[in-house]
């Protein structure tokens, strides 16, 4: 059924630089349409030095919800009216809500990594979890980790980006007065911490085996284990190494298209104040990196 557009439809969108390759459209698109909601969301290309004149254009077209992606997560907030408590901790935004022209972020990246780990049964409150890189995804799935009720969190990084795991552990430790470390992303270090640590939940944040680089992983297949929880945030391809090896060492796995499948259907709440449905949206992001692959 084609796309009816009429005086009263509602727009929403995404902002971004690029956003040719973007699965948002026929995600929420999709939604719109099987609900009978008179929404559209139409992808916009904002360069960075225009982002505070689109912002405006958000305001001035009256577009109810945009969704934010790479470059602009961060660089976004100054031009907001508010901050959802969750969105000011990470300092970052990937979701706005346009309510009569107040503008309010939040950050749907990482209640949706959330959403994904519990529909999959996997519980946070009380356990210990390692997150393997530190930048703008370890950063949203660290302090919901946080947030949640997690005992303990470990956060290893590269050696050119060790800085950034320590000053990420430093701001968990001080904004929730918990147990949350640093240190550097080799094999001697998880070897250490998968033999002295009960470590629950792993969680892979880098960008280690996403395609074309999918023969490789961020940690060797001998340090997984039956009873570990291992969550890559990576969802081009569906199921990279880690999370094949993870399976044959008897881990419970969760792939990174639950994290973006999530993040919409609440991003698609605070725009409509409707649940969609997720298997809907998930069947339209399966379908359009089925289609990538050929």
């Amino acid at each position: 059924m084609a796309l009816r557009i009429t005086g009263n439809t509602v727009v929403c969108g995404l902002i971004g630089d690029p956003v040719e390759h973007t699965m948002s459209p026929a995600m929420h698109n999709a939604a719109y349409q099987q609900m009978g909601l008179d929404y559209v969301y139409i992808p916009f290309r904002v360069r960075a030095d225009e982002l505070g004149k689109a912002i405006d254009g958000m305001r001035a077209f009256n577009i109810r919800g945009l969704n934010v992606t790479i470059p602009h997560k961060v660089a976004v907030i100054p031009f907001l009216d508010k901050l959802d408590p969750l969105a000011e901790k990470i300092g970052a935004v990937n979701t706005v809500v346009n309510d009569n022209g107040v503008l309010t972020g939040y950050n749907t990246d990482a209640t949706g990594f959330l959403r994904a780990l519990t529909e999959k049964g996997i519980e946070v409150r009380g356990k210990k979890a390692m997150i393997l890189g530190a930048g703008g995804a370890s950063r949203a799935v660290s302090l919901i980790l946080a947030d949640s009720g997690a005992e303990r969190l470990i956060i290893l990084n590269r050696a050119q980006e060790l800085d950034w795991a320590y000053e990420l552990a430093g701001n968990i430790s001080q904004l929730y007065n918990m147990d949350a470390k640093a240190g550097q992303l080799n094999r001697e270090s998880l070897d250490s911490v998968m033999e002295r640590i009960d470590v629950s939940i792993l969680v892979n944040a880098t960008s280690v085996g996403m395609t074309p680089d999918v023969n490789n992983t961020p940690i060797d297949a001998d340090l997984l284990r039956p009873g570990l929880a291992v969550f890559d945030v990576i969802y081009n391809p569906l199921k990279t190494r880690l999370l094949m090896e993870a399976e044959a060492a008897g881990a419970r796995t969760v792939s990174g298209i639950e994290m973006l499948v999530w993040q919409g259907v609440l991003a698609f709440e605070k725009f409509t104040s409707h649940e969609p449905p997720p298997d809907l949206m998930r069947q339209e992001a399966l379908r359009l990196l089925e289609k990538n692959e050929n």
